[in-house]
């Protein structure tokens, strides 16, 4: 990496944090953003590593890695998922929280940036392992959580079951209790209804708003999903409520096509009732299972990769056939494949905008749990959807405006916001 230098770029050798550099680079230059708020705003304010000792059921001891990353705190405290999975690291986490930076300042909300995880399969571990390696990592992190300097969430392989064990155990270090600190509980805890399908609702609803903008008849479009987790499961269960004929899921365990449509009833039920909650064993009438990756290569109009990162790449941008990608995941596009995809004619909705039904939502959670006054789940539906479609709108219209493309819209708006603040607070931040 470049040195701290105002007039000097950092480069990093993991693909999304170069990503994520490269795009606030590309707008900031275009905006004209001083070197000065360039050079703050492409470094984090703070990146926490941690080890994890955790005793296995079998006696046996093991320690993981844990990381959590403050991109920043300028608008308010920094907002990020945990996430458990094999691949993660210092790196990925500090892109995913600059992303998140651009996020919660794009959806207008009074957060910064984080992200965190331990880097594990949780697949291969038992309940108690998972709960041991949970509040071991909440202890070490505890002295940069709270509800006003950093707000953690559910995330790849978390859910509302890891955020209790991660509220309680900081609540019992602190005396009392702090529903705040964390969103994306169970609502029986201090959750909110309708978290659970913020995400995929607002994903879906920026792919309905594209279709609608572009005189699409919603009964005529085909959507394909990659990833049936809880983002694009709801994701492609909100765009069938609206009469849109998804023909592909897809998860870990393969794809699963249908020209005549996929029935959602019975893959929810597949997942419900399979012990890893995946689509293991799920068929339906003319339906075809193929290769995990083929989702994204189906015949479809539009497509919604809510899965992983870096998924459609030089490699593998060339056989989408969709040419409209509403990006319900972090980074699934590279730069190499949004060149290809964006030669080809592909209108792109990006990740910041599209899949910030979640921390729109998490907002709703942490301001009830301040207030300790909880709306009615049609209340919850209703405040999304409507903010999901002005920032739509919003970017939509500028990129129009500026003749640019959505994604170099929105990030353009997002860091414009961030930089003004920056600005006014000096550089004491």
């Amino acid at each position: 990496m470049a040195a701290d230098s105002g007039t000097m770029r950092r480069k990093a050798t993991n693909v999304l944090l170069d990503t994520a550099l490269e795009e606030f680079y590309g707008a900031a230059d275009e905006m004209g953003l001083s070197e000065r708020l360039i050079a703050i705003l492409s470094h984090s304010e703070r990146r926490l590593e941690v080890s994890v000792p955790v005793e296995m059921d079998d006696g046996s001891l093991r320690v993981f890695k844990g990381y959590r990353v403050q991109h920043s705190t300028a608008l308010g405290p920094s907002k990020g998922g945990l996430r458990y999975d094999p691949a993660v690291d210092i790196d990925e986490c500090e892109a995913l929280a600059m992303l998140m930076t651009w996020k919660c300042s794009l959806a207008g909300i009074p957060y910064g940036g984080g992200k965190g995880g331990i880097a594990c399969d949780p697949l291969t571990m038992s309940k108690k392992e998972r709960e041991r390696m949970s509040r071991t990592f909440a202890a070490r992190i505890a002295p940069n959580i709270g509800r006003w300097s950093d707000v953690p969430a559910p995330d790849m392989n978390t859910g509302g079951q890891e955020m209790v064990w991660i509220m309680d155990t900081i609540s019992k270090m602190r005396g009392q209790i702090e529903p705040a600190q964390l969103t994306g509980k169970p609502i029986a805890y201090w959750g909110s209804r309708g978290r659970n399908e913020a995400t995929g609702r607002g994903v879906a609803t920026c792919g309905l708003e594209t279709m609608k903008v572009l005189g699409k008849d919603l009964a005529k479009m085909t959507a394909a999903v990659q990833g049936f987790g809880n983002v694009g499961s709801f994701t492609a269960k909100t765009l069938a409520d609206a009469g849109v004929k998804v023909v592909a899921i897809s998860d870990v365990t393969g794809t699963y096509y249908s020209p005549r449509g996929i029935d959602l009833v019975k893959a929810f039920e597949t997942v419900r009732n399979d012990p890893k909650r995946l689509l293991n064993g799920f068929s339906c009438e003319g339906c075809e299972k193929l290769g995990v990756a083929d989702v994204l290569f189906v015949d479809c109009d539009f497509l919604f990769p809510c899965a992983r990162d870096g998924v459609i790449n030089k490699d593998t941008a060339g056989r989408v056939k969709a040419k409209h990608i509403v990006e319900g995941a972090n980074g699934p596009i590279t730069p190499e494949g949004d060149a290809i995809l964006n030669d080809a004619g592909v209108l792109i909705v990006p990740d910041f905008l599209a899949n910030a039904g979640g921390v729109i939502g998490s907002y709703f959670e942490w301001a009830q749990n301040l207030q300790g006054v909880f709306w009615t789940e049609q209340e919850y539906n209703d405040r999304l959807v409507h903010i999901m479609k002005d920032n739509f709108r919003r970017v939509w219209d500028y990129a129009e405006a500026k003749k640019v493309k959505m994604r170099r819209a929105a990030t353009m708006a997002a860091i414009q916001r961030v930089a003004d603040v920056v600005e006014l607070r000096g550089t004491f931040l």
